[in-house]
């Protein structure tokens, strides 16, 4: 009951009343919605715990999904898509504005959960991007989207596929958006059984059919499409059958390169330029993992805990021997003394406090090379903050950069 305990006091009544009297539970006490919202929540909480097994479970499940969206990420993924703005900016608080689109525009709420899925998963292990013609305009017209979401039935030898087409934007650097198009695909895969247990508390089989979820993006402006499924032939494929059937080109197979990450100015202390407006009081290195050049099955990682006497660097000259004064390693007998190169590092950048006070958050970033970083992990305005101070520091180095896609 914690999870539905939390989503009940954190609503306004006025909007769980509209759920649960809309939502056909017969199982529910009465409640007297009427009363002071003190008054009415705690009562709440016992009337849903008392609720039957098969309501509250629904509950549960709604709860859930309805705080799948109530943080940052979520919040942008829900005004990607819905309809009525007029009324979704002017409600105060993320659950009340995740379950009014919840209740009212329902189509809405599932594609901002495509979103969502989408975007989590950006540059991460199931996600490819390919580049392909500018300025197309994807094909909504039933046969289109027939064509395509037969292609999938034969490519998966499935029965049922469902293709959702529809406009979002992305926040990209410097605080601009671009428009996408984004591609929602499900289908179901082969039966599965799984134990369960039945009415009479018996153990059983039951056989399932799971459904699969991928996500598909075009930029018109950039002629990049992104797309998220679990194998690389998969991302392939559905990149072509989109190329073909939704903007009516070839896919030649075109990808786009991985980012590239580059640490080697971290061998010695780094001055960490930053911008006034950004409100950034420091940025400290916090660990660096080194790597002797020729010794590639070896890495020695130095950490610079919160308190320490000396910076990393410091560290790194006691323990190792770097020349933080110099070319990055010392060489005064240059067949002893072994050459090092970075391979990771964690670094904070901390900001001052809010108008409210307390003290300033802080955005940690790590660094793997030549293509791993945390930025993908983050709401979008920490990846705005971090892919700009990356850029600026040289870190982020690629020079061929398509909008925002490069990964």
């Amino acid at each position: 009951m914690t999870a539905i305990a939390a989503f009940l006091r954190k609503t306004p009544v006025p909007r769980l009343q509209d759920y649960f009297t809309g939502s056909g539970f017969t199982s529910l006490a009465p409640v007297d919605w009427t009363r002071p919202e003190s008054e009415v929540v705690e009562p709440l909480i016992k009337a849903v715990d008392d609720m039957n097994d098969d309501e509250k479970q629904r509950v549960v499940m709604n709860a859930g999904q309805v705080a799948a969206l109530a943080d940052e990420p979520g919040q942008n993924a829900l005004q990607n898509v819905v309809i009525d703005r007029a009324v979704f900016d002017t409600l105060e608080g993320a659950n009340n504005r995740s379950l009014w689109v919840f209740l009212n525009e329902p189509d809405q709420f599932r594609k901002a959960e495509e979103v969502r899925y989408n975007d989590e998963r950006r540059r991460g292990r199931s996600w490819s991007g390919f580049e392909v013609e500018k300025d197309r305009a994807v094909r909504r017209d039933a046969v289109s989207v027939a064509a395509f979401t037969k292609a999938i039935r034969d490519r998966f030898a499935t029965p049922h596929v469902h293709v959702d087409v529809f406009d979002r934007h992305r926040v990209i650097l410097d605080d601009q958006e671009c428009d996408l198009v984004q591609i929602a695909v499900y289908r179901e895969g082969r039966p599965e059984d799984m134990l369960e247990f039945d009415a009479n508390s018996t153990l059983s089989r039951r056989i399932v059919k799971p459904v699969f979820e991928a996500a598909l993006t075009y930029e018109a402006d950039t002629g990049v499409i992104e797309v998220v499924a679990n194998t690389l032939e998969d991302r392939k494929d559905l990149t072509a059958f989109m190329a073909r059937d939704l903007l009516g080109i070839v896919f030649d197979e075109k990808h786009i390169p991985l980012r590239e990450y580059d640490l080697s100015m971290l061998l010695k202390p780094f001055d960490f330029p930053t911008d006034i407006e950004d409100g950034i009081t420091g940025v400290t290195v916090k660990e660096l993992r080194f790597m002797e050049v020729g010794e590639r099955n070896e890495r020695i990682t130095l950490e610079s805990m919160s308190g320490a006497d000396r910076s990393v660097w410091e560290m790194a000259e006691k323990r190792i021997g770097l020349d933080i004064g110099g070319t990055g390693h010392v060489l005064p007998i240059a067949t002893e003394v072994p050459e090092w190169v970075i391979t990771r590092a964690r670094f904070t950048i901390k900001f001052h406090p809010g108008a409210s006070g307390g003290r300033g958050k802080s955005l940690t970033l790590k660094v793997t090379m030549p293509h791993g970083c945390s930025l993908k992990d983050m709401t979008p305005h920490e990846r705005l903050i971090g892919e700009k101070y990356l850029r600026r520091w040289g870190i982020l180095t690629d020079t061929a950069d398509i909008g925002d896609l490069i990964e």
